[in-house]
């Protein structure tokens, strides 16, 4: 893998560490916004993967489909299977609640916010733990 190539995995996982952190801090704000931070999930999600994915110099579609890119790496590592529900449970967070007239009323609740949080974190661990030292930001 050439530099610039290694540079875009660190930069995936780099947004998507910052995707994590912006859910937290979202969280524990007065009055948390938590339709935004559960968004921040999904992302957290969707851009592991991706990194993993450019990491194995695997062509991916440009899509918020978590469970889509998911069932994609599981085809270069068997791992990703375990990962393909709480991918499911992620993918609609994209634009859940990010719309008016949705159908994901009503807004999502600490529980809810909660579970998403804990499945973006274990994507994201796996993903890093796949991957060499150079490969991390």
């Amino acid at each position: 893998m050439d530099e610039a190539d290694l540079e875009l995995v660190k930069d995936w996982l780099t947004r998507a560490h910052q995707d994590l952190r912006a859910a937290r801090i979202l969280a524990v704000a007065e009055d948390a916004p938590l339709d935004v931070a559960i968004y921040h999930c999904q992302q957290a999600g969707e851009k592991a993967v991706k990194a993993y994915l450019q990491w194995r110099d695997e062509p991916f579609a440009k899509t918020h489909n978590l469970r889509a890119l998911v069932i994609q790496a599981a085809t270069l590592d068997k791992g990703f299977d375990a990962l393909e529900k709480p991918a499911g449970i992620l993918t609609p967070y994209v634009s859940a609640f990010r719309y008016p007239g949705g159908s994901y009323e009503p807004m999502p609740g600490r529980e809810e916010f909660d579970e998403a949080l804990q499945h973006a974190q274990t994507i994201y661990d796996f993903v890093l733990n796949l991957l060499p030292a150079e490969a991390r930001p």
